[in-house]
């Protein structure tokens, strides 16, 4: 199954331009959690698209100019403890205007101020959203946020994530995680990555897909982030949401088992993926 979705990449002609495959908005990060946009936004490039745009807090500009270096910023305004404030708003809005897709929320933090811009955003931003990490918590008992947008939406909760979306016990959605994937699917009108052993893919017209990639090496933090990347870099390329999400996961942990071979399950962290996505695509057919 998963190669019918991989085959939608197809091959790249010769005579194209990077504003060919994609801009793509990362809205991320906040003081101590650089790594977050940082890790997605180098996952989105390495992934082929061909710009990427990570939306900060202002404070953090200047090492994240340090860290990425072929991935633009823009500075943000933000609160006094270094994360984005609603005045971030307009700014966002504006700039992704100008792009294909936005990811929302890895390394954003769990302030107030923070979870209220996610919540205006999920109403104002009107293109493709991924929405991940702290975008997703900032929806805690309102996920009539997501069913409501008019354009397509992902969301990449893990299991704690996503029982504090169900309001239930993370054993309980471990239990189903089919049934859980699906049930937000079908509530938010969202495809729902829920990551972990064996990632679920659900959309909301009731496919499903099961990944069969990844290790225990995996388990690691920042690897969420770099899934997150890779998915919007898909969607961005004209991907359709459940085959980008498809083919992400799979690549994903694909990446993840070259990563083990090197690394060992022990040693890996989540650059390393990124470091070996090349590999990935290489074996998956995509050239």
């Amino acid at each position: 199954m998963v190669h019918e979705h991989i085959g939608k990449f197809g091959l790249r002609r010769q005579d194209t331009h990077k504003g060919d495959y994609g801009k793509v908005f990362i809205v991320a990060g906040s003081t101590g959690m650089t790594g977050a946009a940082a890790l997605t936004s180098l996952a989105a490039m390495r992934s082929g698209s061909g710009l990427v745009t990570s939306g900060i807090p202002q404070s953090l500009n200047a090492i994240m100019e340090v860290k990425l270096t072929e991935v633009m910023t823009l500075p943000l305004p933000e609160t006094k403890s270094g994360s984005l404030s609603l005045k971030a708003k307009d700014d966002i809005c504006t700039f992704s205007e100008k792009c294909d897709v936005v990811a929302l929320g890895p390394g954003l933090g769990s302030e107030k101020e923070t979870r209220n811009l996610v919540k205006e955003l999920l109403r104002a931003i009107e293109k493709p959203l991924v929405l991940d990490a702290d975008g997703i918590n900032a929806l805690e008992g309102s996920l009539e946020e997501l069913s409501s947008r008019k354009y397509r939406t992902v969301i990449t909760p893990h299991p704690g994530e996503m029982a504090r979306l169900l309001n239930r016990e993370i054993a309980a959605v471990q239990a189903d995680r089919i049934s859980a994937a699906k049930s937000v699917a079908e509530i938010t009108n969202s495809v729902v990555c829920l990551k972990g052993h064996r990632t679920v893919v659900a959309s909301p017209d009731g496919q499903t897909y099961v990944n069969d990639t990844g290790n225990s090496g995996m388990a690691s933090g920042g690897t969420g982030d770099v899934l997150t990347g890779m998915i919007a870099s898909f969607i961005g390329q004209g991907i359709d949401d459940f085959s980008a999400v498809v083919s992400a996961a799979y690549l994903h942990g694909l990446a993840g088992d070259v990563a083990v071979e090197r690394k060992g399950p022990f040693s890996m962290i989540a650059s390393d993926l990124i470091d070996c996505l090349p590999e990935a695509f290489k074996k998956a057919g995509i050239i």
